[in-house]
């Protein structure tokens, strides 16, 4: 009698005396498929606790602590986030009779994350280009000197940024909240520039002897072939401005308060001496939702085009 194994994606079916036998999965089989599991539930569990709480009563939400599913299903806490109940019908709910501001805190939010990402974004991409394709003295030494910028904690710069925006008056505005970071990022630099050191350079001197100097050959040949990272990019950059929090809440005001900051500001209204966790939950849950629906659209693209400037 001879045991053969069959080279197959199912390494679990061997043949034995002619017959195919399927081998019983062992621990190690198990063990992985049990962590994957594990580290699957730990990460939607935050996400389901917010939806259950999003669709409770916050009445109901103290006698109802341990239970998996929501505590007197409501809608109301979406209706209060979109301005749809009154103060009194909130209240009646169990809310604090708190209000958000919230079409004008997510058009704040948009116009924000919109703005620093592409400018960002381009003014990387031009930097990244100098980097990679120019060649000048002390390129490289510059280039490193300006990536150790990312071992820089982000609160070193926070006051030197908040003084120089105070100084010029910008204060509450969208141009004071922005202006930090409307150019270049380390990690935006280092990312295109990977990507811009493997392309070919035969297409950049054959336009350089029809005539074509940088400035063409960038938006012509070099931005066009550098789409698909440049949009990873571009989404990356988005989520992280998206859930910006501690540069909005220095220098915003009523007029540009963003979304992350509202939600802070809604948290600490609390008339009747206890949050609105429902109305809370539903605001986090709504400002959350472009993010997690661009992540799942472009998500398998952006791991797959991180993956692929990393191995330049």
């Amino acid at each position: 009698m001879t045991t053969t194994l069959i080279p197959s994606a199912d390494t679990r079916t061997i043949v034995t005396g002619g017959r195919r036998v399927r081998r019983r999965p062992g621990w190690r089989d198990i063990v992985p498929w049990a962590l994957l599991i594990l580290a699957v539930a730990a990460s939607v569990l935050p996400f389901f606790w917010v939806l259950r709480t999003a669709l409770s009563t916050n009445s109901a939400l103290a006698s109802h602590s341990a239970s998996l599913l929501p505590a007197e299903f409501s809608l109301g806490a979406f209706q209060r986030v979109f301005g749809l109940q009154s103060v009194e019908e909130a209240m009646a709910q169990g809310g604090s009779g708190a209000a958000i501001d919230f079409w004008d805190y997510l058009g704040n939010s948009a116009v924000f994350a919109t703005v620093t990402t592409v400018s960002a974004v381009f003014f990387s991409s031009m930097a990244a280009y100098a980097f990679s394709r120019l060649h000048w003295r002390g390129r490289d030494k510059v280039f490193g000197l300006f990536l150790a910028t990312v071992l820089v904690p982000p609160i070193f710069t926070a006051l030197p940024n908040f003084l120089l925006v105070r100084n010029l008056h910008l204060i509450d505005t969208m141009l004071g909240l922005v202006l930090p970071y409307l150019f270049m990022t380390p990690f935006a630099i280092f990312f295109l520039r990977q990507f811009f050191l493997g392309m070919p350079r035969e297409v950049e001197e054959a336009a350089m002897i029809d005539g074509a100097g940088h400035a063409r050959i960038f938006f012509q040949i070099v931005l066009p072939n550098a789409a698909a990272p440049v949009a990873t990019l571009l989404l990356l950059t988005f989520m992280t401005q998206w859930n910006e929090y501690f540069w909005p809440l220095l220098v915003s005001g009523d007029n540009t308060r963003v979304l992350t900051v509202g939600l802070g500001v809604f948290k600490a209204q609390s008339p009747q001496g206890a949050p609105d966790w429902s109305g809370l939950m539903a605001a986090t849950l709504v400002s959350a939702l472009p993010v997690i629906v661009l992540f799942a659209i472009f998500g398998k693209r952006i791991v797959n085009n991180i993956g692929f400037t990393g191995s330049k």
